[in-house]
């Protein structure tokens, strides 16, 4: 029905210029235009304007590789394994950044139909968060050996701030035990060993002594962070141990001799400074049973179980040193007695110039990562959305925090990336979802570590330059 003006009302508009994204994308803009009526309402247009940008071209191959200066939210990206140079393409480069404070007018960005905003400050370097089943959020600082407890209030904004315990030592991982709603336990992963503090929820402080789970993690040197989840069933405990080095340098001959150590031990495990490292271990949650759950993982810092799928997933620092295209970090299922390549592999059988010819028995047996994420990046923290605020097209994707490149020449990273999923596999795309925390070639004023979904279904970010939480939204529709 035509209105008094000869306008089709809106819904019936949208209806008329719905196109489908796979016939938007291959047809120009301007073809898509033209195919709508003169009489179309500006409402309309914009809509299927939106459609149009939704339905912009995956980046590929080389054109997936970006820097600071050209990542924007909404851009998608997929990196493969046949895309990768070689070794040494271009010469290894140490380009740190500076932390700087955070501009007065500077803010992340967000793809349309979000809102970004800030949700707590003044915290000491928060890391990892999790969100209890009450809603509460568990915030890891790390630096401070500490672990603080903030409380939403109207708004979405923090109204209560608390130290839960202190006295830690690098702790960084958080999980609550048993799964569920009533929790009874509080876990955190030190850096050199699994405490547990007996939790009900809304507890602000801890109720008792730190009980020691796992006396002693492989630690000092290298990579710090540990982090902690349990499986659906409650039966077991995984907790991420990275490398002691970049590229197992100095690891020696095994004891006994390689043949007889590759027999004994899980396939890739690693020996002398590297024993049990670059890892995912899996315990009883009384610390009991340990056990090598997966190898060649150089440093897993972010740990998340895949609802859809009951799997254990990953995030992932790769190694340094070949230059500013290799290794790609990934984002990954984990699968229990995997081998991921580290040291002597990457992204399957490519073997580290580094190690030529050492382990030519492990060629055929590396398990490829499913999402490669751009080198350098320095993927951390990750979460899955289960939350009912995003989209549906949300449901089941995950977020990764990326906290920044030291080793390429262009700065990369400082955001945070959504993996896309499609029944409960990834596609192997990720999308820019959050950025804006770059200043400068030289300088930075965030760097993303965690994510966490709120029990409002809202999107919890972390960085640790100026100690602040953000929290995103999705705009009405």
């Amino acid at each position: 029905m035509w209105d008094a003006a000869g306008v089709l009302p809106v819904a019936d508009q949208l209806r008329a210029v719905r196109v489908d994204a796979v016939d938007v994308a291959g047809r120009k803009e301007d073809d898509v235009k033209n195919r709508m009526s003169t009489a179309v309402s500006p409402v309309a247009i914009l809509v299927a304007g939106a459609a149009i940008a939704q339905a912009e071209p995956v980046l590929q191959g080389k054109d997936a590789y970006g820097d600071w200066q050209t990542d924007k939210p909404g851009t998608v990206r997929l990196i493969r394994p046949q895309d990768l140079v070689r070794p040494g393409a271009t010469r290894s480069v140490a380009s740190s950044a500076r932390v700087v404070a955070r501009p007065p007018d500077a803010s992340p960005q967000v793809p349309a139909g979000f809102k970004i905003e800030l949700f707590a400050e003044g915290l000491r370097a928060p890391r990892i968060i999790r969100v209890a089943p009450n809603g509460d959020v568990f915030v890891a600082e790390t630096r401070a050996g500490s672990i603080r407890v903030l409380r939403a209030g109207e708004g979405g904004k923090v109204a209560t701030n608390e130290v839960y315990a202190s006295g830690l030592r690098q702790p960084f991982g958080i999980a609550f035990f048993p799964n569920g709603d009533n929790p009874q336990w509080v876990y955190v992963a030190n850096t050199d060993s699994v405490v547990r503090f007996p939790y009900r929820a809304g507890d602000l402080k801890a109720r008792g002594k730190a009980e020691t789970v796992v006396a002693s993690l492989p630690h000092d040197g290298g990579h710090s962070t540990r982090d902690i989840v349990f499986t659906p069933d409650g039966k077991r405990m995984l907790v991420s141990v990275g490398s002691l080095s970049n590229v197992a340098e100095g690891m020696g001959t095994p004891p006994g001799g390689l043949e007889a150590w590759s027999k004994a031990q899980p396939l890739g495990a690693t020996w002398a400074s590297e024993l049990e490292r670059a890892a995912v271990l899996a315990f009883t949650p009384d610390g009991k049973e340990r056990k090598i759950y997966a190898t060649g993982i150089r440093n897993c810092v972010g740990l998340a179980i895949q609802p859809q799928t009951a799997l254990t997933w990953c995030s992932t620092n790769e190694r340094d040193g070949l230059g500013d295209d290799l290794v790609p970090d990934y984002v990954t299922s984990v699968k229990e007695g995997a081998f991921y390549g580290w040291p002597w592999f990457y992204i399957g059988g490519n073997e580290d110039p580094r190690h030529a010819g050492a382990r030519p028995d492990l060629k055929d047996k590396v398990t490829a990562p499913d999402v490669l994420i751009q080198p350098h990046s320095a993927s951390l923290g990750m979460t899955f959305y289960q939350g009912s605020q995003f989209p549906s097209e949300y449901q089941g994707d995950a977020f990764a925090a990326e906290h920044g490149s030291w080793n390429r020449s262009k700065r990369t990273g400082y955001k945070v990336i959504r993996i896309k999923m499609k029944d409960g596999k990834a596609t192997g795309e990720y999308e820019d979802f959050v950025t804006g925390f770059v200043v400068s070639d030289t300088e930075v004023w965030g760097r993303p570590v965690g994510v966490a979904v709120a029990k409002d279904g809202s999107l919890l970010v972390s960085e640790d330059g100026n100690g602040t939480i953000w929290r995103v939204t999705s705009a009405p529709r």
